[in-house]
């Protein structure tokens, strides 16, 4: 449970896609084993935290596809905003991202891709964490969203649900 001063952000690489078709790699969607990947984490998420205020994605077809069926098992689908700049992240893309998150927006989810998600992850937090498809990283920050800087976030869990840390 959060404090009225802490906020939850949830980082959620996208689940495992399908390389079979040749598609560019912003249009890639999910395999037979992402699509499972993604219900499973929703299930795990609708039982953990409830709510989540919002969503960001990015604009890969994979990370839509992944949003999609995670807030298909949510008892209150949130607002989601695609946001270009969470494609092929930088650290610095994605922590802007995350500075720029409305405070009245206690639990975010970010569901994006790495290296960046694992860069963001460990500025945030100090600890280094590896993030394979459908992987979640929970983290604490103790204020606004706008005060998110290197090691001023806990993280609370990592790994992939339903046998999360």
């Amino acid at each position: 449970m959060t404090t009225n001063t802490e906020r939850t952000l949830l980082v959620l690489r996208h689940a495992k896609s399908d390389w079979s078709g040749g598609e560019a790699d912003i249009d890639r969607t999910l395999n037979p084993r992402g699509q499972g990947q993604a219900a499973e984490v929703g299930s795990w998420l609708a039982g953990q935290f409830s709510p989540i205020d919002a969503a960001v994605v990015s604009p890969a077809t994979r990370a839509r596809a992944t949003w999609a069926l995670v807030s298909a098992e949510l008892g209150h689908s949130p607002e989601a905003r695609i946001d270009e700049r969470a494609y092929a992240a930088s650290v610095t893309d994605l922590l802007s991202i995350v500075q720029d998150l409305p405070d009245e927006q206690r639990t975010v989810i970010l569901v994006a891709h790495n290296p960046g998600l694992e860069e963001l992850v460990s500025l945030l937090s100090g600890e280094d964490i590896t993030l394979p498809t459908a992987t979640l990283a929970v983290l604490t920050l103790p204020g606004s969203w706008a005060e998110a800087a290197p090691s001023t976030a806990s993280l609370r869990a990592s790994g992939r649900p339903p046998t999360l840390d």
